[in-house]
């Protein structure tokens, strides 16, 4: 037997707030890297600087992957739980700090998630 095998059965869903979070226009090397750092997640890889940082003003176990476009830089903001990782924001960063109203949205879309 292999042991060194990841087991897909074993890896965290991703859930998405349906109808909430769009997909952004990402190029199309854009799209493969998001994609790629969100299955990382999944099989429960721990991601640092520069790809992600922890955001402890939205919750705890918060964080964004920062992901640099064409023109843009993306962060997508998401929690890890035990059985999930859950996307609550994508948007484009344009200032060094995040929006205030993006941190309200992701503490208001996580407390609803919470409340299911």
């Amino acid at each position: 037997m292999n042991t060194n095998k990841q087991n897909p059965a074993n890896d965290k869903p991703l859930i998405w707030f349906s109808g909430e979070v769009k997909t952004p226009p990402f190029s199309s090397e854009t799209r493969i890297e998001a994609g790629y750092l969100l299955r990382l997640l999944q099989k429960g890889e721990s991601l640092s600087l520069p790809q992600s940082r922890p955001m402890p003003s939205i919750g705890v176990r918060c964080h964004e992957l920062r992901i640099n476009d064409e023109d843009k830089t993306w962060r997508i903001i998401y929690r890890i739980d035990d059985d999930a990782i859950v996307i609550v924001d994508v948007f484009a960063k344009k200032t060094n700090k995040t929006p205030d109203t993006v941190i309200k949205r992701c503490q208001k879309r996580l407390k609803q998630y919470d409340a299911i």
